[in-house]
């Protein structure tokens, strides 16, 4: 019974050692300006996704199909599950796809991305990276 007691302490303590907390403060506060936010976001029809090849982070947001460069004001490289080996991508705009190098582990990897439209609306999406492209 110890070492099946060790075992689940252990796995509980890297839980809740590797979680990486809230979302924001105030869920209710958050909630009050969701509907507005989401609606702005769905106006500017972008289409956002990302993988990884040879070791770069590749990111596609187009509008009707066509390429868009947004000011990208965060960009968070991580994993699902942990802070630990987060990253910030340096993009780069190459034939239309933002580029950068990162480093990645095997696991279920995001983007979480805010960028900023010509027209002030804030574009705030938490992007499933996948594999080669």
């Amino acid at each position: 019974f110890s070492v099946i007691i060790s075992v689940n302490l252990a796995l509980a303590f890297n839980a809740v050692h590797t979680f990486p907390g809230l979302e924001v403060k105030n869920s209710y506060v958050a909630s009050q300006h969701f509907q507005a936010r989401r609606t702005e976001q769905e106006a500017l029809g972008w289409t956002a996704k990302s993988w990884i090849s040879d070791g770069k982070l590749y990111l596609s947001i187009l509008a009707e199909n066509q390429p868009v460069a947004p000011e990208i004001e965060s960009a968070i490289f991580g994993s699902a599950t942990s802070v630990e080996l987060d990253q910030t991508p340096d993009f780069r705009i190459i034939n239309g796809l933002f580029v950068a190098d990162v480093g990645k582990a095997p696991g279920n990897w995001n983007l979480r991305l805010k960028a900023r439209a010509d027209d002030g609306t804030l574009f705030d999406q938490r992007i499933v990276v996948g594999g080669h492209q």
